[in-house]
């Protein structure tokens, strides 16, 4: 049995890649671990990091590299509709707040079947009929989980932007406070070797030369008994 270990989300789809296909239900294709066959025959072992959302179009990755499209496929719904949207809008709250998966299109709203949820939009004054289609309810709006996905060139660090404050890598601003005090025998002549050497180097990625950072600031303060005498 060939496992597949992640998800290639539709726009990312190969179909010269593509060698067989599944047609799931909504339960299961939220699943972590769940052993399918494909419609061509070829048996599958769906073995991810973590539960994931797969959606009608997406292909689960096998570990020879091969993809396995995925189909929704048909299933028994509650389709609801209203006279009116704003009653719509009501109904589609009081599911909400059950958090209830449920499917929303312009003028129905769509949930599998379950009667406790039936009375309520009863009692909602809305129509309700009994109907088989894919299911694909809409994801959380924080639902942007990427561990089991497959994004070749997309690796989700914000564009290309590193975090690193845009490219000034702070790990090597070497500000080289370490005051080397050269003291003599008199503990006087301290010779200050404050070097602020702002090292932008190849890991600084901003594109230009940054030479002129490195500020030999030396302040030979020389101590007298009177004060200090700062030769810049």
């Amino acid at each position: 049995m060939l496992r597949a270990t992640s998800v290639v989300r539709k726009a990312a789809v190969r179909q010269d890649r593509v060698v067989d296909t599944l047609t799931l239900d909504h339960d299961d294709r939220n699943r972590r671990r769940l052993a399918l066959k494909a419609d061509g025959g070829l048996g599958i072992l769906l073995d991810l990091d973590k539960a994931t959302a797969i959606g009608d179009g997406d292909a689960v990755k096998l570990e020879d590299g091969r993809l396995v499209l995925v189909k929704a496929a048909p299933q028994s719904l509650l389709e609801i509709r209203a006279e009116n949207p704003l009653r719509l809008m009501r109904v589609a709250w009081h599911i909400g707040n059950r958090h209830t998966p449920a499917e929303i299109t312009a003028d129905a709203i769509y949930i599998e079947n379950d009667h406790v949820l039936a009375e309520m939009v009863r009692g909602q004054g809305c129509a309700m009929s009994a109907v088989m289609r894919p299911f694909q309810p809409e994801r959380g709006a924080y639902d942007h989980d990427h561990s089991n996905c497959d994004h070749p060139s997309h690796d989700h660090r914000h564009h290309g932007h590193d975090h690193d404050h845009h490219g000034h890598d702070h790990a090597a601003h070497a500000h080289g406070h370490a005051e080397a005090h050269a003291h003599d025998d008199k503990g006087r002549a301290h010779s200050h070797a404050e070097q602020h050497s702002h090292a932008h180097g190849d890991a600084c990625g901003c594109g230009h030369d940054h030479a002129h950072h490195d500020h030999g600031h030396k302040h030979g303060a020389e101590h007298s008994p009177k004060g200090h005498t700062h030769d810049h």
